[in-house]
Order: C-alpha cells, then sequence, then structure tokens
C-alpha cells in the first residue's frame, strides 16, 4: 500500500494518519502500520478494545461513551473497524473522534469482508498489552471486557472467552452458536466442552501472531488455540440489542462454520472417505446378493423405479463428497490468487494519550 499522506488538521480535531490507494498491480493486502502500531512503548495503554462495525450508525456512539468512562489501571484505547457499512457509521465514528476523551482510531474498509477479517484489521492497529473485542450492538457491555481483562492479568492467561450465562441472541442463532461449538470439540485442540465465542481478551502476542494470518478465511478462535493453550472462560452478562436488529444472518453463519471446518481440519475429507468406502462395500454386497439370487432362480423382478433410486443414493453420495473436495480446492485457489482478506481505505486517529494517562 502507499500512504499518501500525514498531517493533524487543527480544525478537525483527530488526525489523519494515513490515506491509501491499491496498487494497478493486483490486490494489496492489509499491512500497513504506523510507527507507534504493534510496539511496546512507554504510552502504550493496558488495554485496546477493538470493535468491527458493519451499519453501526445508531448504537456505536454510546458504547463508545460507555468504554470512555472506564477506569483502567495503565490506560485504554478504542479502535473502530469500519466494516463496508452503508448508513451514516463512518460519519458518526469521525465526530467521536473529534470529542475523543481517550485515544481512538478508525479504520475504514474499502468494503465488507466479514466479521473475523475486521477484527484482525483492528488487531494490526491495537498496542495495548492486552486486546478485547466486543460487538457494536452494545450487547457485550464494557464493564464485563473490564472482568475479561482482570480475569487475564489474575490469572496470567493468553486468552479468556466470554460465556454466557443467558444468550440474548434468536433461538436459531444460538441453535447454530451451539452446533458449532459441538463441531470444534471434534476438530481443535481445546478441552472438550470448553465455550468458544467472540467476546475475547488475548493478549498483545496472541493478537499479534494471530494478525499474522493474511488467509481470505481467517477463523480466529481456531488460530488462537493454534498460538497459545493458556487459555480461560469467565461468565459474563450478555444484554439485549437495544436498537435495530443483528446484521449476522443464515448465510455469515453457514459461512463461519464452513471456515471453522475447512480451515482447520481434514475430518470433511476422511469422512468423505469413509462415506465412499462404505458405499462401495453396500454396493458389493448388493452384487453379490443379486448375483446369489440369479443363480438360484429367486431374483425378484427389478424395475426402472427402484433402479433410479439406488441411482440416485449412489449418484448423490459422489456429488457430496465432490463437492467437499471442491470446497478445499477453491480455498486453495483463492489463497493462491492471493483474495485480500482486507483492504484499507484510511486510518485516523483522534484523543490523546496524555488526556486518558490524566483520567
Amino acid at each position: 500500500m502507499v500512504a499518501l499522506r500525514e498531517r493533524r488538521p487543527a480544525s478537525l480535531g483527530f488526525q489523519v494518519v494515513a490515506k491509501y490507494v491499491m496498487p494497478a498491480t493486483g490486490p494489496a493486502m492489509e499491512s500497513f502500520r504506523s510507527p507507534s502500531e504493534g510496539t511496546p512503548s512507554a504510552t502504550a495503554p493496558a488495554l485496546s478494545f477493538v470493535i468491527p462495525l458493519y451499519n453501526s450508525e445508531a448504537t456505536i456512539g454510546a458504547l463508545v461513551k460507555d468504554i470512555e468512562q472506564l477506569d483502567i489501571d495503565g490506560g485504554h484505547e478504542i479502535v473502530l473497524v469500519n466494516d463496508g457499512s452503508r448508513d451514516r457509521t463512518a460519519e458518526v465514528c469521525r465526530e467521536l473522534l473529534r470529542g475523543a476523551r481517550v485515544p481512538i482510531v478508525f479504520v475504514e474498509h474499502t468494503r465488507n469482508f466479514g466479521e473475523h477479517n475486521a477484527v484482525l484489521t483492528g488487531w494490526r492497529h491495537a498496542r495495548g498489552a492486552y486486546v478485547v473485542n466486543l460487538d457494536d450492538d452494545g450487547q457485550n457491555p464494557p464493564a464485563e471486557a473490564k472482568r475479561l481483562h482482570e480475569h487475564a492479568l489474575a490469572h496470567r492467561l493468553d486468552a479468556v472467552f466470554g460465556h454466557y450465562a443467558d444468550k440474548r441472541h434468536a433461538a436459531w442463532r444460538n441453535l447454530g452458536s451451539w452446533f458449532t461449538n459441538r463441531v470444534t470439540d471434534w476438530i481443535l485442540d481445546k478441552p472438550r466442552g470448553f465455550y468458544l465465542s467472540s467476546f475475547r481478551c488475548v493478549s498483545a502476542q496472541v493478537a499479534r501472531n494471530v494478525a499474522a494470518n493474511t488467509g481470505p478465511f481467517p477463523y480466529i478462535d481456531g488460530m488462537i488455540l493454534q498460538a497459545t493453550q493458556r487459555i480461560g472462560a469467565l461468565e459474563v452478562r450478555h444484554a439485549d440489542r437495544s436498537v435495530g436488529r443483528s446484521g449476522y444472518d443464515l448465510r455469515r453463519l453457514v459461512r463461519l462454520w464452513l471456515s471453522t471446518v475447512v480451515n482447520f481440519s481434514v475430518m470433511p475429507l476422511r469422512l468423505a472417505t469413509v462415506l465412499g468406502l462404505l458405499m462401495g462395500l453396500v454396493g458389493t454386497v448388493g452384487v453379490a446378493w443379486v448375483i446369489y439370487l440369479r443363480l438360484t432362480n429367486r431374483g425378484p423382478t427389478f424395475g426402472w423405479g427402484s433402479l433410479m433410486a439406488a441411482l440416485l443414493v449412489f449418484s448423490g453420495t459422489q456429488m457430496v463428497m465432490l463437492g467437499v473436495i471442491g470446497e478445499y480446492l477453491g480455498r486453495v485457489f483463492l489463497a493462491v490468487n492471493q483474495r485480500p482478506q482486507s483492504l484499507v481505505r484510511e486510518v485516523l486517529r483522534g484523543g490523546s494519550p496524555d488526556d486518558d494517562a490524566a483520567r
């Protein structure tokens, strides 16, 4: 990427860190860092709040104000990542920068890339010793995020996942989350029954290691489990959504489930192999049985319907196996062709580390 300018306009009240243009010779991966990003310094805060945004104009203002009022030992900052919102989210965030009471970084994607992609962008721009990410709808109370941070410090953990005693999502989404967690018991290296959630606090080291991944289909929880085994969980409160409706639809949930299964395991390929062997065995037994009936002159008269039914069963099995193989090959193709994980349009900064320290 090419940084076009860096300046602090006095009239705006926030710093334009960089704007980018994409090279004409192919997609650019979102890997830009300002001199202070990812580098420990005397002014680095203790905790960074990373919030991916999608059509969040009605909720992000109140959430940022709640975070600003927190008292965090060592200070804190907020990283907002606008992931292709179609409403006034970007304008609202710029207004928040002008009146920021703590350091705020606003990162804008060129288009919508997905929640996990946006979180990784935020982690790359976070400077805190720990990083906690929240949903943009206010259902993850900032006070509960502070508890995650304190739990990580007290128990010297690299990652702490929030576990909801009462999850305030739609029934179909809760069912999907439950199913995904059961699947991860089999394919991920985690304690059986350990609950994974998007409300998590991780150390800066883990965040850097995970954010180094540039694949187009990231699954953050799986990469965290590959980076560390010092993980824990804490029961947290899940608030009701105060405004609007979730933008997390069934298509996004299926996409996340595919990333979970395909990115971290070859189990689907092995299941396809086992299924193929079983169907082949059934077919062999069936052929042997038909030959036996024929030789003993006891075979029934088979018609078109039974033949088509058998054909559909075997053909359907083959198509499922081909689809699984195709999913793996498709992801390899997209990775080889460098499909970008995310592209950044601009990065803005507001607030001052000195202001946060004074609080």
